[in-house]
C-alpha cells in the first residue's frame, strides 16, 4: 500500500541516481586526459580532462627517478652505488630483467633499465636500496609528490602495476615531468635514451618520438590495460621547452601521433592568455573516480593487437608528419650487471624481442617553481 506516493518516488530517485552513476562512468571511460606545457613561463597551452584521476602505468617511473634524484642530491647515494636485485623483486611480474637474487648493477644501469626498459623488478630493487624497504620508499614517492604539488596523486609501489590506490591526473603528471627539467636538468639524458645494451641484448625505447621528432628530449611511455597507452614527452627548440601528457590512447602509434602533434604546436604557436599551472582549477565531474578502459583495450579483440610489447616497429602505423623514420643504428649506451656483462658494438647484439628508442641532454638551468 503507498503512502502519498512516497515509494514510488523513491524508486524513482533510485533509479535516476542509478543511471546518473552509469553515465559518469561512461564519461570517465570516454575521456581522454592530456595537458601541453610551456617548461619556462608554465602556461598550460592545451588541456583536456587535465584533473581525471587515471592508473598511471609505466609513468609511475618518473616519480620512483625523481625520488631517486632527491635521494642523490641528499647524499644518500651516488650513481656508482651497488643496487641489489632481492628475491622480492626478481618476483615481480613482466615487463622485467630476470635478474637473479643477488646480482648486482650500479644506480645508473638501474634508472637506464627502468626509464626504457620500463622493469619492474629493477623498479623493486632501487626502491629497496634507497628506502630501506619497497614500502619505505614508496612513502617518500608519496612525500615528495605533495611537496612539489601533485594533489590529486597516490603511488601505491615503485612501478605502477595497477592497484586500489594506484592513481594520478595529467595535470600532476605535468607537473612532475616540469619539476624533473627545472629542478634535475643534469639528469636529462636518462629520458631520452634511445635503448641500452646489456652487452647480450639490446633493448630499444618504447617511445617513438625519441630520435625521430626533432628536438624529442624525453620522457617516459606506459602501459597497462586498465590505463590504455600513456605518454609523457618533452622537446625543446630555438630555447623554448614544452611538455606533453596523453593519457589513455588506443594504442603505441596512437599515443605517438598525439604527442608529436602537441608538441609542434607548443613549440611553434604563442601561448596567449591562458593560466599556468599553478593558476588551473579542478573541474570535472567524474575527476574523483579512477578511470579503468581494461574492457576497451583488452578484450579478447583487442588483446590480440595492443599491448606495449606487441606494438612493434614493423606493425607501427604512425600517421604524424612531424614524426620521421630512424634511418641509423640506435645509439645505445650500456646499462648491465657489476662484473657480469660487457658492452659490445650494436651491431653485434641481439634486438630484445617485443621492445622498442640515446642521449640528447639539452639542460634548463631555472630553478624548480613552487606549485
Amino acid at each position: 500500500m503507498q503512502t502519498n506516493g512516497r515509494p514510488v518516488r523513491r524508486v524513482a530517485a533510485l533509479v535516476s541516481a542509478a543511471l546518473l552513476l552509469t553515465a559518469s562512468l561512461a564519461n570517465v571511460a570516454d575521456a581522454n586526459p592530456r595537458m601541453l606545457v610551456d617548461v619556462n613561463t608554465l602556461q598550460v597551452i592545451e588541456h583536456e580532462d587535465a584533473f581525471q584521476r587515471w592508473y598511471p602505468a609505466s609513468l609511475t617511473k618518473l616519480m620512483t627517478a625523481y625520488t631517486v634524484f632527491r635521494a642523490i642530491k641528499a647524499g644518500e647515494m651516488s650513481l656508482e652505488s651497488p643496487v641489489i636485485m632481492t628475491k622480492n623483486a626478481a618476483a615481480e611480474p613482466p615487463s622485467k630483467m630476470y635478474f637473479k637474487p643477488g646480482q648486482k648493477m650500479t644506480l645508473d644501469s638501474a634508472l637506464k633499465i627502468i626509464l626504457v626498459k620500463s622493469a619492474n623488478d629493477v623498479a623493486v630493487a632501487i626502491a629497496e636500496s634507497i628506502g630501506g624497504s619497497e614500502q619505505g620508499f614508496v612513502d617518500r614517492m608519496n612525500a615528495e609528490a605533495a611537496r612539489i604539488g601533485m594533489s590529486s596523486s597516490h603511488f601505491i609501489n615503485p612501478h605502477g602495476l595497477p592497484g586500489k590506490g594506484q592513481y594520478t591526473t595529467a595535470r600532476d603528471l605535468a607537473v612532475l615531468a616540469v619539476t624533473l627539467k627545472r629542478e634535475f636538468p643534469q639528469y636529462s639524458s636518462y629520458f631520452a635514451l634511445e635503448g641500452f645494451t646489456t652487452g647480450k641484448k639490446q633493448y630499444p625505447n618504447y617511445n617513438k618520438l625519441i630520435g625521430r621528432f626533432d628536438g624529442a628530449d624525453g620522457m617516459k611511455t606506459g602501459f597497462i590495460c586498465a590505463s590504455g597507452f600513456n605518454q609523457v614527452s618533452s622537446a625543446t627548440r630555438n630555447g623554448r621547452s614544452v611538455v606533453s601528457v596523453v593519457l589513455g590512447s588506443e594504442s603505441l602509434g596512437a599515443r605517438a601521433d598525439i604527442s608529436a602533434g602537441m608538441l609542434e604546436k607548443g613549440l611553434t604557436m604563442r601561448a596567449g592568455k591562458v593560466p599556468t599551472l599553478g593558476q588551473l582549477r579542478p573541474y570535472g565531474e567524474t575527476r574523483n573516480i579512477v578511470a579503468d578502459l581494461s574492457q576497451e583495450i583488452c578484450s579478447k579483440h583487442a588483446a590480440k593487437v595492443r599491448s606495449e610489447g606487441r606494438d612493434e616497429a614493423g606493425r607501427q602505423k604512425l600517421a604524424s608528419p612531424y614524426i620521421h623514420e630512424l634511418n641509423r643504428p640506435l645509439k645505445l649506451v650500456f646499462a648491465g650487471l657489476m662484473g657480469g656483462d660487457t658492452a659490445t658494438p650494436a651491431g653485434g647484439d641481439e634486438v630484445a624481442s617485443r621492445d622498442m628508442g640515446d642521449a640528447v641532454n639539452i639542460p634548463i638551468p631555472i630553478p624548480r617553481p613552487a606549485f
